[in-house]
């Protein structure tokens, strides 16, 4: 076996424009660099309960049991089906790219029978198909979509498809993985039931932290499972929420597992600082720079894959255009210009690119910087544009915005 010289790593330096993580604020990055402390400290104990806070005003809920799990965004997912899907239990899942069908495969684990409504890749979930299904199967216990699906950039209506389940009696998972801190997420509003995000993407704190929010309809239904002989015992026993519920509970905590402190203490400076900028600003920061990229791209003659009523701002999908080699455009951003951004998943693999503008990545300079570096590797690569023309259409989106704020501002008075 040949031996190697092992020496500290350090990453080198990238601009995360991508499907998440995002780039994180020098204050989270500080945050984690904070002494560790035991996780039944009282000071950590007053930090957990500062954490709940934060994310009831991230969810926008009043729901106390709102508290981030250990583990990234498919361990949210997963805690969510364990504890909510019951041996029999038929359960909607709404399908319109990948992570709808791992949805699916968790209906399936948890013994549960699953009905698929399917929706095209790149389209919203639509509620009239959602209302027929209801119909067709009105013994349906829960309804699961992705609020915002992070393989096409597509956005679904998750008030219209609450306020559908609600009618009928069915509880609801929503996935809002990609949404939550970068698009209006209203949990008390939609009267969602079990609520699901990652700490890496419009957060932009560590990955390997999953917000999660369940309503008084959901905790119900996980304690009335103790007196269900056919119910059983939740699958997991790390997601248990009759056993976390003693450590993120209200009352006196109890040992359930070691917290990962210091990814805690990021988690609580990103929530503070989405606190601080207001959530009304930052979604007005991710749909700002969203209209610039979409403007430069346009200027390049790229397609977006969703339609403008429902597409993401903090995840930008579009076409690759014809004769245009993907992987080689997405390693020569990353080896020559630092970039990272995102392929195609599933049927739409080397057709998309996914361009991330999430938390502290989602800045005109990081816009400009995209704009300019893909339109010098593709002009490389003999695709005909102007040269100079997104960035140029990428301001002229910014000085419209700026004109328009300073308009509004003296009709204010």
């Amino acid at each position: 076996m040949t031996t190697q010289r092992l020496s500290s790593f350090h990453p080198p330096r990238r601009t995360l424009l991508g499907p998440g993580p995002s780039d994180m604020n020098p204050r989270v990055m500080a945050a984690l660099a904070q002494p560790a402390i035991g996780y039944l400290d009282p000071a950590f104990v007053t930090m957990m309960e500062e954490i709940k806070e934060l994310l009831r005003y991230a969810y926008q809920t009043t729901n106390p049991l709102t508290f981030p799990l250990s583990g990234p965004g498919s361990v949210g997912m997963e805690a969510c089906f364990v504890n909510l899907v019951e041996p029999g239990d038929k359960v909607i899942v709404c399908r319109n790219g990948v992570f709808g069908g791992r949805m699916i495969e968790n209906v399936e684990r948890c013994g549960g029978t699953p009905v698929i409504l399917e929706e095209t890749w790149g389209e919203p979930i639509e509620p009239q198909k959602l209302a027929d299904l209801l119909k067709a199967h009105p013994d349906t216990k829960i309804v699961a979509f992705v609020h915002a699906e992070t393989s096409t950039g597509a956005q679904s209506d998750a008030q219209a498809l609450c306020d559908l389940a609600r009618q009928h009696g069915a509880l609801t998972i929503v996935d809002c993985v990609t949404s939550l801190g970068g698009t209006p997420v209203a949990v008390d509003d939609w009267q969602a039931d079990a609520t699901y995000s990652g700490s890496q993407k419009c957060l932009s704190c560590t990955p390997g932290l999953s917000p999660v929010s369940y309503s008084e309809r959901a905790v119900a239904k996980v304690k009335a499972r103790t007196n269900n002989p056919n119910a059983g015992k939740v699958q997991s026993w790390f997601m248990d929420l009759n056993l976390v519920l003693s450590y993120w509970g209200e009352t006196a905590r109890t040992y359930h597992h070691t917290a990962p402190g210091n990814s805690l203490y990021a988690l609580h400076e990103a929530l503070l600082l989405l606190k601080e900028e207001g959530l009304e600003n930052a979604w007005a920061r991710h749909r700002s720079n969203h209209e610039a990229l979409k403007a430069g791209a346009e200027a390049m003659g790229l397609k977006y894959v969703v339609k403008e009523a429902a597409r993401l701002p903090q995840l930008n999908s579009v076409y690759i255009p014809e004769g245009i080699d993907d992987l080689a455009v997405r390693k020569t951003l990353l080896n020559d210009y630092n970039i990272e951004i995102g392929a195609g998943l599933g049927p739409l693999a080397g057709k998309i690119w996914r361009f991330g503008l999430m938390g502290y990545s989602s800045q005109p300079t990081n816009v400009l910087l995209l704009l300019s570096a893909l339109s010098a590797v593709l002009g490389e690569m003999g695709y005909r544009h102007e040269a100079g023309a997104a960035e140029a259409a990428a301001h002229h989106a910014y000085a419209a915005q700026h004109a328009e704020a300073a308009q509004s501002k003296r009709a204010a008075g």
